[in-house]
C-alpha cells in the first residue's frame, strides 16, 4: 500500500489566497520566502478571523480555545476527536495549534470546525472508457493509453469540480466516511426511501469493497486553512475494473453537490483543491493516459 505524503515543506498557494471564502476578509500577505515558521519574521500580523457560523457552536465544531471546559488534547486521539496529523506532531503555540505547512496570513479557524487538523476522506471511484456498446476500453489517440474514468461532483459552494468528499464525523472509521460522502454526495442517499436506501447500501457495499489502495494522506492546500486550522485528507481510489458494479448505480446529486457525472482523467482537469494531484496520481497508478507529452 504505497501513498504520497505531501512533503510539508513545498508551498501551499491556495491557503494564502484572498478573500478568505464565503466573506470579504483579506489575509495578511505572505510571499514565498515567508512562508516556512523557520524563516524568522517579527512583522508578521496574521488577520484574526473566525466565521460567525463557527462561533455559534455548531455540534461538530470545537468551542474558542480559553472558553471554560475546553482543554483539547492537541496530536493525540481526544475523545472521539482525531487531533492528530497524517503529517506527525505539529507545534503548539499560546495554546494554539500552529499549520505545519507555514504561514497563511490569517489566525483563528475561519470557516473549519476543528482547531488544527480537520479530516476529511476523498473517494476516487474509477472505470474504464469504454466504446459504445460497453465492451471495449477507449486508448487515447496520441498517448495509446486506455482513458479512465472517475466520478466527479459540482460543489454548490463555490462551483468548482470535486472528487465526492466529505469530512470525518467524530469515532467514525475512515472506510465509512468514504462510503457515506460517496452515497450522499453523488447517489443522493439521504433522499432515498428506506427500501431504496437498503438496496443502495448493498451496492456500494459491493464497490466498496473492490480492488482499491490509498492515492495520497496528509495535508491539503485548501483555501478554508489557517495558521490555526487546516485540512487534511485521506483520498482512496476504489477502482470498478468491469464497469459492472457501476452500470447498475444511477449517479445522483445530493447533499453538497449541485451536479455529477463520469469524467474523462487528463492534465486538462482543473479540479478544487489538491484534488487534480490525487487524480494524476491514480493515473500514474493505473498506467492510463494522462497527458499528451
Amino acid at each position: 500500500m504505497s501513498y504520497a505524503v505531501r512533503a510539508v515543506g513545498s508551498l501551499h498557494r491556495k491557503a494564502r489566497t484572498s478573500p478568505y471564502p464565503r466573506s470579504t476578509v483579506e489575509r495578511s500577505h505572505v510571499p514565498d520566502d515567508k512562508v516556512a515558521w523557520l524563516v524568522e519574521w517579527r512583522d508578521y500580523n496574521p488577520v484574526e478571523y473566525t466565521a460567525a457560523a463557527i462561533l455559534a457552536g455548531p455540534s461538530w465544531a470545537d468551542p474558542q480555545i480559553g472558553e471554560r471546559n475546553f482543554s483539547p488534547k492537541f496530536n493525540e486521539r481526544d475523545g472521539l476527536v482525531d487531533r492528530k496529523s497524517h503529517s506527525g506532531p505539529y507545534e503548539i503555540e499560546n495554546g494554539r495549534p500552529r499549520n505545519p505547512a507555514g504561514r497563511t496570513g490569517l489566525v483563528g479557524r475561519g470557516l473549519l470546525g476543528r482547531w488544527g487538523p480537520n479530516h476529511a476522506a476523498d473517494p476516487i471511484i474509477t472505470r474504464w472508457k469504454r466504446d459504445n456498446h460497453g465492451h471495449n476500453k477507449v486508448a487515447h489517440p496520441v498517448s495509446g493509453k486506455n482513458i479512465l474514468q472517475f466520478v466527479a461532483i459540482k460543489r454548490k459552494d463555490c462551483g468548482e469540480w470535486a472528487i465526492p468528499g466529505g469530512m470525518v464525523d467524530p469515532g467514525e472509521k475512515i472506510s465509512a466516511t468514504l462510503k457515506r460522502e460517496f452515497g450522499e454526495e453523488a447517489m443522493n442517499s439521504l433522499e432515498k426511501s428506506r427500501a431504496e436506501k437498503k438496496e443502495l447500501e448493498e451496492q456500494l457495499h459491493k464497490l466498496f469493497n473492490q480492488e482499491h489502495f490509498i492515492v495520497y494522506k496528509g495535508y491539503v492546500d485548501d483555501p478554508r486553512n489557517t495558521d490555526n486550522a487546516w485540512m487534511e485528507t485521506e483520498a482512496v481510489n476504489y477502482h470498478d475494473e468491469t464497469g459492472e458494479t457501476m452500470d447498475n448505480l444511477t449517479l445522483e446529486a445530493g447533499d453538497d453537490a449541485g451536479k455529477v457525472k463520469w469524467v474523462e482523467i487528463n492534465d486538462k482537469l482543473k479540479l478544487y483543491a489538491s484534488h487534480s494531484q490525487f487524480i494524476e496520481l491514480v493515473a500514474e497508478k493505473r498506467g492510463a493516459h494522462w497527458g499528451e507529452n
